[in-house]
């Protein structure tokens, strides 16, 4: 889930209870943490000093702590009530008795405050109790209390300006407008709906669904445009697919597109121990694709540039590899292959780091995404969480609990690899949850990247280059090459053959050629002298014949066959990447080759 904040950038760090800020006249100038565990909740004033707030006390296990997307607000629930203060100078807001509440989150304009509690059952009532509730947050008053029995999709979704808000109930979509939660204003229902996601933004409000497939007929995804919905010819756009259990879907922040995840749980050919997965797009425009990858394997993840004119995917069969692609879904840079399982962009969208964390050992590349040129290559071992600061200055790493109950403790860095902060949680404690405070959209202007590392007194963590392994027997004698048991490729700007510091898209390469073309053209016109009598000229040679037009047309088709593999290898020299039936051609060319020595035509 994506946050804002209002006035800067803080981190909650909860360690074991729910927290109330003390009145201060001065507000911090850098984002907070917060950090949340089992010896309590802190806030520390970000980096690069990264000072605990003495502003800020206490006050047992803390369940659940949030912000509110502009900022403003910070919400948590101690296990007896849920409280809600102003971050600026911790005056109480409102105060609920409500200590079974697992889950807290704000609606986009701070008009309501929705609490989520596991749902139970009891004597007096079989039908259990109203688990989910929303809260007017100026009178403190119970607007609706709602059934929502699973913790997926527990929370509604609003448009920016809080205009409509839906929630999923039985199958279909419940359409609520101004938060009058008393009449419901629009549903859409067709056969199953088991998943949705509102667009950001404000109006028009914009909804991708998901309808499973059953009894042979393909799952789809369709986009509406809200209040237009139901029926195949309302929806913006339509792809239908089969192969998916599941799916994901992400809007870019325009609200222009849409890119979902299939994915299946079990892959029936055996192949991979993940299940099988599809990348399509859809855009509101009707345009819809299936987002070609050229390596074999699980998506990992999959990322939208916050320009929303670009996305990453990182996919394949470890060693992984990443790319950017465009909106046509055109491949427009190749980072090679690397132990990486996920994307992050920047908040301003001009840094990207590609991570590998969980059973990886937690290597980060820092790509600066104007020059695609790397900034740093920093590690941070059994790390579980990562995130950007509002800033797009500063990250933070973690290792949380119940993911992993060793080493816990978190980590603020400079994008350039300099460790800045470093805190360790003492033996027998454990920290659940760092968070930063969200900022809106515009409050840190994009700066220039920098490659030379930030101060630091603790250094950096640059991965150092890795060697094959090699026997004690065989230590003393020179290296020889040998076969490696990965494929690796290098980015591709760092390929032979390929010179700049980034490479052209598919159009932009192509427009390139004609130019070059255009131009070696007009040169060679200018040096040749016309002939002094014009002569006929043919536009092609006559092919020599075998006396047999049928073995004549087969060697017509067999070099029709082997140009086409000549131009898919130019373009693989230049840096495009090919699909998967054009990279099987290419490896028929010597078969083509001695079919026609068989027929006694030579090259």
């Amino acid at each position: 889930m994506m946050w804002h904040w209002g006035t800067c950038p803080s981190l909650l760090l909860r360690i074991s209870g729910c927290f109330r800020f003390r009145h201060t006249n001065m507000a911090p100038a850098v984002p907070l943490l917060a950090v949340r565990g089992s010896a309590g909740t802190s806030l520390l004033r970000g980096p690069p000093q990264c000072e605990q707030l003495s502003a800020f006390t206490r006050e047992g296990v803390s369940r659940c702590v949030t912000f509110s997307r502009d900022g403003t607000l910070f919400g948590c629930c101690s296990g007896n009530s849920v409280s809600v203060i102003k971050s600026l100078d911790a005056s109480s807001v409102l105060t609920l008795d409500l200590p079974k509440t697992s889950l807290l989150e704000f609606s986009p304009l701070n008009n309501v405050l929705v609490s989520w509690q596991p749902y139970s059952k009891s004597q007096d009532s079989t039908q259990g109790e109203a688990n989910l509730q929303l809260w007017d947050l100026q009178s403190g008053q119970l607007i609706k209390a709602l059934y929502q029995k699973k913790v997926t999709s527990w929370c509604p979704s609003w448009s920016e300006d809080e205009k409509i808000c839906v929630r999923s109930v039985n199958n279909e979509l419940h359409f609520y407008e101004n938060n009058d939660f008393n009449s419901i204003a629009n549903k859409l229902h067709m056969q199953k709906v088991s998943d949705f996601a509102l667009s950001p933004g404000g109006q028009p409000s914009k909804v991708a669904v998901y309808v499973p497939g059953s009894k042979g007929a393909p799952s789809f995804v369709r986009l509406y445009q809200y209040p237009v919905l139901g029926g195949p010819t309302a929806a913006l756009a339509n792809k239908s697919f089969f192969k998916a259990d599941r799916v994901s879907m992400l809007w870019n922040k325009k609200a222009s597109a849409v890119l979902v995840t299939a994915s299946t749980e079990v892959d029936k050919t055996g192949a991979s121990y993940y299940g099988e997965q599809t990348l399509h797009y859809l855009a509101v425009n009707g345009e819809t694709a299936v987002v070609q990858l050229p390596k074999n394997g699980p998506i990992y993840d999959v990322a939208w540039s916050p320009t929303s004119t670009e996305f990453c995917v990182v996919f394949g069969f470890m060693p992984a590899k990443a790319t950017v692609f465009n909106l046509k879904c055109d491949p427009v840079f190749d980072f090679g292959t690397g132990p990486r399982n996920a994307a992050y962009y920047s908040p301003q969208g001009h840094i990207l780091v590609l991570a590998g964390f969980g059973n990886l050992r937690g290597q980060m590349e820092v790509w600066d995404m104007k020059k695609y040129k790397q900034v740093s290559k920093p590690q941070a071992p059994d790390a579980t969480h990562f995130s950007w600061c509002p800033d797009g200055e500063h990250i933070v790493t973690a290792t949380c609990s119940p993911r992993l109950r060793v080493s816990n403790g978190y980590k603020i860095w400079h994008y350039t690899g300099s460790l800045l902060h470093k805190v360790d949680v003492a033996t027998g404690s454990e920290l659940w949850e760092v968070l930063w405070q969200p900022f809106p959209d515009g409050s840190f202007p994009e700066r220039a990247v920098k490659y030379q590392a930030a101060p630091s007194e603790l250094g950096t963590t640059q991965a150092l280059p890795t060697q094959a392994y090699r026997p004690p027997a065989l230590r003393h004698l020179p290296a020889t090459p040998s076969s490696k048991l990965h494929e690796e490729e290098p980015p591709q700007n760092m390929r032979p053959g390929v010179s700049g510091e980034k490479n052209l898209s598919k159009s932009a390469l192509k427009n390139q050629k004609k130019r070059e073309a255009k131009k070696a053209a007009k040169q060679q016109e200018s040096k040749s002298e016309p002939p002094p009598d014009p002569v006929p000229v043919t536009n092609s040679q006559p092919e020599p014949s075998s006396g047999d037009p049928e073995t004549d047309k087969k060697i017509k088709n067999l070099k029709k066959k082997l140009k086409a593999i000549e131009e898919l290898k130019e373009q693989q020299a230049s840096g495009r990447l090919l699909q998967k039936n054009q990279l099987e051609k290419m490896q028929k060319e010597q078969q083509l080759l001695d079919e026609l020595d068989e027929l006694n035509i030579g090259e």
